[in-house]
């Protein structure tokens, strides 16, 4: 068994825990064992998984590999704390602020001879994928794609543009590299409200 332990219990993170506390039949997740899980909150158990403190999860040799769900802001430190431990890494999406800071945990992975992953569900589900199917052999003249949200904190997401970037992705992924052209925003205190506009070209503008 592989042993694992969930860093971060907001939505995706009570997932985690949720579906390697049951692994579906026949599938990898069957090889994974859950020693806990760590979160700055004080919980007890969840579900039977047993609340760890991130001290005990770097220190364990039982824990082979660290799945990270914390805010956009604090996953860079958390990689590398468990890199340094020798252990395996998931993310979620997106992994850094900055590429510079991606780039430099892909290498220090490397020197550890670790595998650190960044995972970006929504690429997975079958809406997506009927999506790629709907667009494959098409060629893009003008589209739009609009999400709304609540208003994040940014000290703990980042900059709006990381807020939307899993969504971003999409389109790269869809349709190649893009290029910035243009981005404005909009803020409104008083309503809490916030809007960012961005335009992008294809390569073949």
């Amino acid at each position: 068994m592989f042993g694992t332990v969930v860093v971060g219990v907001g939505i995706a993170g009570l997932a985690r825990i949720r579906d390697l506390m049951n692994p579906m039949p026949s599938s990898p997740s069957e090889h994974l064992k859950l020693f806990g899980f760590v979160s700055r909150r004080g919980f007890g158990n969840i579900n039977e998984a047993k609340q760890i403190s991130l001290e005990d999860a770097l220190r364990s040799k039982e824990i082979h590999a660290a799945f990270i769900s914390t805010e956009n802001r604090s996953h860079e430190e958390t990689i590398r704390m468990f890199l340094e431990a020798g252990k395996h890494v998931l993310v979620e999406y997106p992994m850094a602020l900055s590429a510079k800071a991606a780039h430099e945990l892909w290498e220090m992975a490397e020197q550890k001879d670790k595998v650190l992953h960044v995972e970006h569900i929504e690429l997975l589900t079958e809406e997506y994928k009927e999506l790629k199917k709907e667009v494959a052999g098409k060629e893009l003249v003008k589209g739009t794609l609009h999400f709304t949200g609540s208003v994040l904190d940014e000290n703990k997401t980042g900059f709006p543009a990381f807020s939307g970037i899993a969504r971003l992705t999409w389109l790269i992924d869809l349709f190649g590299d893009l290029t910035v052209t243009s981005a404005t925003r909009v803020k409104q205190k008083d309503k809490n409200y916030s809007r960012m506009t961005v335009h992008f070209q294809t390569s073949n503008k």
